[in-house]
């Protein structure tokens, strides 16, 4: 399997923001509930990629960036739930969503790269 350096790293770096997002909610909103969540998915994508990388075979590859794609998305929609319930403003959310949405993009795309190769 080759391993892709740029998820690896980029999914790396937005865990490390996600752990200081969630220190932020946890200190200073006082936000206790939706600040876990966001750490478990925001946090798993970079450890799915991980996986993904030891994976057994193409298929296994395939399934567990599925799952991180699953965690990124999953991620988005507590960043979008907090800045909607005022725990967050709109420019702190932006910054995080664009992050993620990249991540997104990246596992898409290395997704169907990757089943395409298989189907040949």
């Amino acid at each position: 399997m080759k391993n892709d350096n740029i998820l690896k790293d980029k999914s790396y770096l937005f865990a490390i923001r996600i752990v200081n997002f969630y220190k932020f909610l946890k200190d200073e909103k006082q936000e206790f509930i939706l600040s876990k969540q966001v750490l478990r998915s925001g946090t798993s994508i970079g450890g799915m990629v991980e996986e993904a990388l030891q994976g057994e075979s193409k298929m296994d590859f395939i399934h567990k960036l599925s799952i991180a794609n699953k965690e990124a998305n999953e991620t988005r929609y507590w960043i979008r739930l907090l800045k909607d319930t005022d725990f967050i403003t709109d420019n702190e959310a932006e910054s995080l969503i664009l992050n993620v949405e990249e991540l997104i993009k990246l596992l898409v795309a290395i997704i169907k790269s990757t089943k395409a190769s298989i189907k040949k």
